[in-house]
């Protein structure tokens, strides 16, 4: 019997306290908006024939159709096969895993640990195993940071698993505690307005950079936690929530550019000069906040805080895609859930009967 099961989960942008949810920052708050475009992650699985493949994965966004290795060393794409290997292929069946976002790899906006948790979902559902958020992230970023070795926080994996707007509470590492951020409605419709994501034109390897603030970091040895830049950036996160929850969108819009203050302050090479430059630009366009997503440096993105004209924001848009620096502004919508998983019961594709 064939079976179709279907996963989407939310990406998260304007990471307020971001990098205090690390290992070496032991303790930490991160704010965060769950945000679409989706990553999706299709299985269809079928009867395994004799001499047939386990499992094949089209990963859509490369273009490439790859079979996963059954442990590491991993070849193509070593998350995606960590992953895989983590939950296990069902014996007697057969897979087609499809992967797909509308969001370009390396825009630091959590996509990697987006894919991990609507993988690990839609193969626990196939497994008959419980989908809860708190477990699928803890398992999501143990997979990163396990058998990959890799180096990252644990706001991304939680902000794709629970979606919302979230205040995460670390107390160590890496057991945090997540609390949905209450909105007035019209401060939702608003920032589901205003908010713009800004894509420079490039990826990043998160990794790479956390590895450079880690080394820097480890040569101040009374720092670590302590780190000046780590205590604003906790307080930053504090800040954004209160702003959040009290609809002040330009308290809101002061915390995002403190915490990216913050950002360059535990490294300069945090907030790089394609960032800085689309922030002088939306300075010119009467921005109320900007925050350096994610990790930061050499590439990714921007959330941008838009003042209520949206004429100056279609200005600022329009600036934006003028400029020929190969920045664009990917349209995005708040996420009120997290990962969600379902399964197509009907029997196989056919054509309605009319069309209305």
């Amino acid at each position: 019997m064939s079976r179709l099961i279907t996963a989407l989960a939310p990406v998260r942008i304007c990471d307020c306290g971001g990098w205090s949810d690390t290992w070496f920052a032991g303790h930490g708050q991160v704010f965060s908006i769950a945000v679409s475009p989706y990553v999706e992650v299709q299985i269809a699985a079928v009867p395994a024939f004799a001499g047939g493949t386990r499992a094949v994965v089209h990963a859509e966004n490369f273009d490439e159709r790859f079979e996963p290795a059954a442990q590491a060393p991993w070849t193509a794409h070593p998350l995606i096969e960590a992953t895989i290997a983590h939950v296990g292929v069902p014996d007697g069946t057969s897979l087609e895993i499809t992967i797909h976002s509308e969001m370009p790899a390396g825009a630091s906006t959590g996509t990697s640990a987006a894919v991990t948790v609507a993988l690990l979902a839609a193969l626990r559902h196939l497994r008959g195993m419980p989908i809860d958020p708190a477990a699928l992230a803890s398992e999501a970023h143990a997979v990163e940071t396990g058998p990959l070795g890799l180096e990252s926080g644990i706001q991304d994996q939680i902000g794709a698993a629970y979606g919302g707007v979230n205040f995460i509470e670390m107390g160590a590492y890496p057991d945090a505690v997540v609390s949905p951020v209450g909105l007035p409605a019209q401060t939702w419709w608003a920032l589901d307005s205003r908010l713009l994501l800004v894509y420079l034109g490039r990826s990043h390897d998160s990794s790479d950079v956390h590895r450079t603030v880690i080394a820097d970091l480890q040569s101040d040895r009374g720092s670590r936690g302590s780190h000046g830049a780590l205590v604003r950036l906790r307080d930053a996160a504090f800040a954004a929530r209160a702003a959040a929850e009290a609809g002040d969108l330009a308290a809101l819009g002061t915390a995002m550019c403190e915490n990216t203050a913050a950002q360059a302050a535990l490294h300069p090479d945090l907030v790089g000069a394609a960032a800085r430059a689309v922030i002088a630009l939306a300075q010119s366009h009467g921005v109320w906040g900007w925050k350096v997503n994610g990790a930061g440096g050499d590439g990714g993105s921007l959330t941008l805080l838009t003042g209520p004209a949206a004429g100056a924001k279609r200005r600022l848009v329009a600036a934006l895609h003028a400029a020929a620096a190969g920045w664009r502004v990917i349209p995005t919508r708040l996420s009120r859930g997290g990962v969600r998983v379902w399964e197509d019961t009907g029997s196989g594709p056919r054509l309605p009967d009319k069309c209305p």
